[in-house]
């Protein structure tokens, strides 16, 4: 049987503001099938990487594909097979959330009666219940949380895209989505996980990209990070991680 290919592949991927450089060379392989974490602090690089593969950004250097579409030569296509949640997705305030996913099942070409057959379907995975029929500036932060998800999995996208999705949540509506994220695995679909905060990222992913200072510093998962780094914790295994990183560059800008 001939391997499926990576639903994401980054060779080389660069992007530059002037001279600040915010990602930095980073090349990475990605199947289906897993939750896959990108792990780093702020201004690590995760979200200029994440609004590349939006295609809200255009790479200064090297190639991105997901699903195997090129992200700045085929945006459009690309657009089709992702969803993305963010912590500061709004949503429109005098629509329900029944009104808010039909209309952005017509984006992607969905009738009325698909719509509502996906919308059922994501009903019972993320206990939508009264969202469904109650006007977003009415909903808790739980509840627009959850109309969020289900509008960017609307399509059920290949590839999911969830950059700090619980910030911001309740104890309880973190809970929901990370027990949602969990349970969202199948064959041929990716959920990338952005984060800083390892707690998530040992719950939930399978493997780990951790990135500092726009550099790619290690990918695995998690037991590969710790025999890598003789750690005993995820953070430790960071921490290590970062402080290889920061001796290298300082041993480089003395070789200059």
């Amino acid at each position: 049987m001939t391997p499926s290919p990576p639903l994401l592949e980054l060779k080389q991927l660069s992007k530059r503001y002037g001279s600040f450089t915010a990602l930095d060379g980073v090349t990475l392989s990605v199947d289906g099938g897993q939750v896959f974490g990108l792990l780093g602090p702020n201004g690590a690089g995760k979200t200029t990487l994440l609004r590349i593969l939006a295609t809200l950004l255009q790479p200064s250097a090297g190639t991105a594909a997901v699903a195997g579409l090129d992200v700045t030569r085929q945006p459009d296509a690309v657009r089709q097979c992702i969803g993305v949640v963010n912590g500061g997705m709004g949503l429109p305030a005098r629509l329900t959330g029944r009104e808010i996913l039909h209309s952005f099942a017509g984006f992607y070409g969905l009738g009325r009666a698909q719509a509502e057959a996906r919308i059922a379907e994501l009903d019972a995975a993320l206990d939508l219940g009264r969202t469904l029929n109650t006007r977003a500036g009415e909903y808790s932060t739980g509840m627009r949380q959850k109309v969020t998800i289900a509008r960017a999995v609307i399509q059920d996208p290949a590839v999911l895209i969830l950059d700090e999705a619980a910030s911001g949540l309740d104890i309880f509506a973190r809970r929901a989505l990370l027990d949602w994220v969990a349970a969202a695995r199948r064959p041929g679909r990716l959920t990338l996980y952005s984060t800083h905060v390892m707690s998530e990222v040992e719950e939930v992913c399978d493997r780990v990209a951790v990135l500092h200072g726009g550099r790619l510093l290690a990918e695995g998962t998690q037991p590969e990070l710790l025999a890598r780094t003789e750690a005993g914790t995820l953070e430790q295994a960071f921490f290590r991680l970062v402080e290889q990183d920061e001796a290298a560059q300082v041993g480089a800008a003395h070789a200059l």
